[in-house]
C-alpha cells in the first residue's frame, strides 16, 4: 500500500507537509504505522498548482528518503494546492510512468490501494478508456487506468461535469470486472482529486479494510491537510474519515456525503 498527502488553501512551501513534521510523508515512505507494508520505497511524486491552472509535476523511481531533488523542490515551491505521494507497487513496474500523481489537463489524481486482479483483467481495464484519452495511458497501474476512465465520462468531460459521479462510475467498472474474475479483495480505494480549487478525498472497499484516511484544518497555515496517516504524533484536530465516504474541500469549508461505486 501507498503512503500520501495532499493539501489545499493559502499558500504553503511543500516542505510543511512533505518533509518537516516528525511523521511527514517521506518518514511515512520508510516506516508507515497503518499500512500493510512500512516501506514505501517504489517511487514518489509531486503535482503542485501555482500561477497556471495546470500542475506541475514531478515523479521519479527512486526511494522518497534518498533523493535530495525532491527535498530542495519541498523547501523552495509554494503552492496553494498540492498532491505528493510514496508508492509501494502492488504489482506493476518501478517506472515514472507508474508513479503517482497523474495529470490530466487542470486535474491531478493519486491512489492508494488496488483492484483485485488487476494483473488479468488489465486488458479488459484499458478497453475502457475511450478513445479520445487513451494517448494519455503512458503506464500500467491500475490507478491511472481509473483516472482516464473517470475522465472519459460523459462525453470526456466527466470530471468537468461531476467529479463524483465521474469516479464512482469509474470504481464501480473496475470492481465489477474483478468480481466477474473473482479476484480479491475486488477494491481498495483511498484517493485524492483536485483541479487546485477544490479537493475530492474518497475512502471506500469492497470488504472492511479500506485504506486509512485524515484531515485537518489548519489556522496557522489557512489550509486543510488530507493525509493517510497524521503527521504529527499525538497532534489534535485530525479526523478519521469514515470507510464509503467522499469528502470535498473548498475555502475554508467542506462537506462530507457516502460514496459508492456506480455504472
Amino acid at each position: 500500500m501507498c503512503r500520501w498527502a495532499a493539501y489545499l488553501g493559502e499558500a504553503i512551501f511543500l516542505e510543511e507537509l512533505v518533509t518537516n513534521p516528525d511523521h511527514s510523508l517521506i518518514v511515512q515512505s520508510k516506516a508507515a504505522d497503518e499500512c500493510k507494508t512500512s516501506i514505501n520505497a517504489d517511487g514518489f511524486g509531486l503535482a503542485w498548482y501555482g500561477l497556471r491552472p495546470e500542475p506541475g509535476l514531478y515523479r521519479d523511481v527512486f526511494p522518497a528518503w534518498s533523493d535530495p531533488n525532491l527535498r530542495s523542490l519541498a523547501q523552495q515551491v509554494q503552492a496553494h494546492a498540492f498532491l505528493a505521494h510514496v508508492r509501494a507497487s502492488t504489482g506493476t513496474a518501478i517506472s515514472r510512468n507508474n508513479c503517482h500523481p497523474f495529470v490530466l489537463g487542470r486535474f491531478s489524481f493519486m491512489h492508494n490501494g488496488q483492484v483485485g486482479g488487476f494483473e488479468v483483467l488489465r486488458k479488459s481495464a484499458d478497453m475502457l478508456i475511450s478513445d479520445a484519452l487513451y494517448r494519455h495511458r503512458k503506464g500500467a497501474t491500475d490507478s491511472e487506468a481509473l483516472f482516464l476512465i473517470a475522465a472519459g465520462q460523459e462525453a470526456g468531460k466527466g470530471l468537468d461535469i461531476d467529479p463524483v459521479k465521474a469516479v464512482a462510475t469509474a470504481v464501480g467498472l473496475l470492481e465489477n470486472l474483478s468480481r466477474e474474475r473473482g479476484c480479491t479483495p475486488h477494491m481498495r480505494f483511498s484517493a485524492a482529486l483536485t483541479d487546485g480549487e477544490t479537493l475530492y478525498a474518497f475512502r471506500y472497499a469492497s470488504d472492511d479494510k479500506a485504506p486509512t484516511l485524515y484531515h485537518r484544518w489548519s489556522e496557522s497555515r489557512q489550509g486543510w491537510a488530507v493525509v493517510s496517516e497524521p503527521l504529527v504524533a499525538g497532534e489534535e484536530g485530525w479526523i478519521a474519515q469514515p470507510a464509503g465516504s467522499v469528502c470535498v474541500f473548498k475555502g475554508k469549508t467542506f462537506t462530507m456525503r457516502p460514496f459508492k461505486p456506480e455504472c
